[in-house]
């Protein structure tokens, strides 16, 4: 009976034969059973593997490029895994709306969603703009959903239509709505609730349109800057370039500096432990302090954040500006008055101001008061002047307008400037970017020692930034004096801090508070795609919750089917002896009849 002889891979003692043809068709249907999930574990086991190889995080610093890069692509809108969500930033001068996309979450708690702003085909931000502002609407609320419909037709054309349904909606208004009567800004924001609904698909409840305050607007910022910089992201050794790491185990946040035409903002982090404040400035600055999280849910601490914000109206580089001239104006005329001068009252006699370049010639009117003024360009008799301005208090840890600051520990801490701290460095000093206060006080002091004649004819041949204007030229000395003066007299910036960056793109890309808000308010959507993913597990297929995701029953498996196999070949080879054994007596007879030809031929 033919036989096949199996040694290839097993031991010495392993050595054993197998009849070809089985005598008991059952065994033989049971060890191909046998055989076939042998081959079906090995398969989940491979897969198993591989998917351990997809679960091994990749180099950080090769991610964020790629993210990067992909960021400037255009949005793949036929994939299904793409989320999307809208936010109207409903200025004062006008409206605009973005469109951001997200893939779904990954399932780490310790990450947020990865929001972005969405591109159309030819790789341009999905952003409109239309004018006014929505408080040109106080009078007629009933027309505030036909104000923004342009917004959202065009939102709607680049949002695939199967996906209207799950897109969160979001209408923040901002200062220009702040301004108006309480009534009036309901009355807009009834009409939006009441009407838009009815001719978009868009997820929009009554909670999602509201007048944001100052506060929420600085956090909203400092969520967008912060995020798109990646300190969000936990540490990981293998990653080289990740900021300082603090004692809780998370990157060091930025504080930011915003300083717009009307305004000033400060937004940055501090300890969450109220034992470091005394209670009566704990009890200052509750007002001034923002607690939140960004975690997907409340049960993850990781993405607990502690924000001092404060808004300052009338700090901005032209309204200052206005309250200069009319300190100036006030000053000039009553002194004018008490000493019998007529400083400023015609352009032979003008008032030497020394916030404008040299032989620049201005006039201040207000109502009725005409004041002539002439450059002088003294930079630090112009900062002297302005000191007033700042409104200080003698209280400890005051700021700007006498305004609690909490403790910044300049030591281990950074910023950036936005708005005019760039501008102020970068449109016509050209030294944007990182900030050394010795060296931008000495380029400041050098511009406004220049005649206007001189600067002038600098601008028409080019020497300057694309961006600046006449008007930049105008007032940059005062601007760069009253920059100067909030950074390190207002808040108490040290005049050698290393760490401030003046910039307006943080990767190329210009960042908006409306991207903070987006990532606040859907921070708990995470939660809402983990619960999915767990109930798709649940109806998966059970060969992979038992074998793939439970790894001991999955080993406990294979070590009984190999036990099976080696019991059922151990018992193949225990019915090969027993036929070996039957056929003894013929072998035997064959050799007693061979033996005495062979004796008989050795004898002779």
């Amino acid at each position: 009976m033919a036989r096949i002889s199996f040694s290839y891979l097993c031991p010495a003692s392993w050595y054993f034969t197998v009849p070809t043809v089985s005598p008991f068709p059952r065994q033989r249907v049971a060890l191909l059973g046998l055989f076939f999930i042998s081959c079906l574990l090995l398969l989940m086991l491979i897969m198993d593997f591989g998917h351990w190889g997809a679960s091994v995080p990749r180099d950080r610093q090769y991610e964020r490029y790629l993210a990067r890069v992909g960021e400037l692509e255009a949005t793949d809108t036929e994939d299904p895994n793409l989320n999307y969500g809208l936010v109207v930033d409903c200025g004062s001068s006008g409206s605009r709306i973005f469109v951001y996309f997200w893939p779904r979450h990954n399932g780490n708690p310790h990450d947020l969603l990865d929001i972005k702003q969405m591109r159309d085909r030819n790789s341009q931000p999905v952003v409109k703009k239309i004018k006014p502002g929505i408080s040109a609407m106080a009078d007629t609320p009933e027309h505030a959903s036909d104000y923004l419909r342009p917004l959202l037709s065009f939102a709607a054309a680049h949002v695939p239509v199967k996906k209207h349904k799950e897109t969160p909606l979001y209408i923040l208004c901002t200062a220009g709505m702040r301004l108006l009567p309480e009534r009036k800004q309901l009355a807009i924001l009834a009409d939006l609730v009441k009407d838009l609904p009815l001719e978009f698909d868009f997820l929009f409840s009554q909670s999602q349109a509201e007048v944001i305050s100052g506060k929420q607007e600085g956090v909203y910022a400092w969520i967008g800057i912060n995020f798109v910089l990646g300190r969000f992201d936990h540490e990981d050794e293998s990653d080289a370039e990740a900021p300082q790491e603090l004692a809780t185990g998370r990157r060091r946040t930025v504080g930011i500096l915003d300083m717009g035409g009307a305004s000033l903002q400060i937004a940055y982090e501090v300890p969450t432990s109220t034992s470091v404040l005394p209670p009566k400035q704990e009890e200052a600055a509750k007002i001034l302090l923002a607690e939140f999280n960004l975690g997907c849910d409340v049960q993850h601490t990781e993405h607990v954040y502690r924000v001092y914000v404060t808004t300052f109206l009338g700090f901005g580089g032209n309204f200052a500006r206005q309250r200069y001239e009319d300190l100036v104006l006030n000053e000039t005329l009553n002194k004018n008055r008490l000493l019998g001068q007529k400083t400023g009252l015609s352009p032979d006699n003008p008032f030497l101001d020394p916030c404008l370049p040299v032989g620049l010639t201005d006039v201040v009117e207000r109502n009725s008061q005409v004041l002539h003024v002439r450059g002088k360009g003294d930079w630090a008799t112009c900062g002297a002047m302005l000191s007033p301005l700042l409104a200080r208090s003698n209280a400890s840890q005051a700021s700007l307008n006498g305004i609690y600051q909490s403790p910044i520990d300049f030591n281990n801490s950074e910023f950036y400037g936005f708005s005019e701290f760039f501008y102020c460095t970068e449109d016509v000093l050209r030294i944007g970017g990182r900030y050394h206060g010795p060296t931008f006080a000495k380029a400041a002091q050098d511009y406004c020692g220049m005649a206007w004649s001189v600067l002038t004819q600098r601008f028409k041949n080019g020497l300057f930034s694309s961006h600046a204007d006449e008007h930049r030229l105008k007032y940059q000395c005062f601007k760069s004096a009253w920059m100067y003066q909030v950074l390190h007299e207002g808040f108490h910036f040290p005049y050698d801090y290393p760490n401030l960056q003046t910039a307006q793109l943080v990767y190329d890309r210009e960042v908006q508070w409306t991207l903070g808000a987006i990532l606040y308010k859907t921070r708990f959507l995470p939660l809402r795609d983990l619960r999915q993913e767990g109930v798709r597990q649940a109806h998966g297929s059970w060969f992979r919750l038992s074998f793939v995701y439970n790894h001991y029953l999955f080993f406990a498996c294979i070590l009984v089917v190999l036990l099976a196999i080696i019991l059922y070949l151990l018992r193949l080879r225990r019915i090969h002896h027993r036929q070996t054994r039957a056929s003894a007596p013929l072998d035997m007879l064959w050799i007693e009849e061979v033996v005495p030809m062979i004796g008989e031929q050795v004898g002779p």
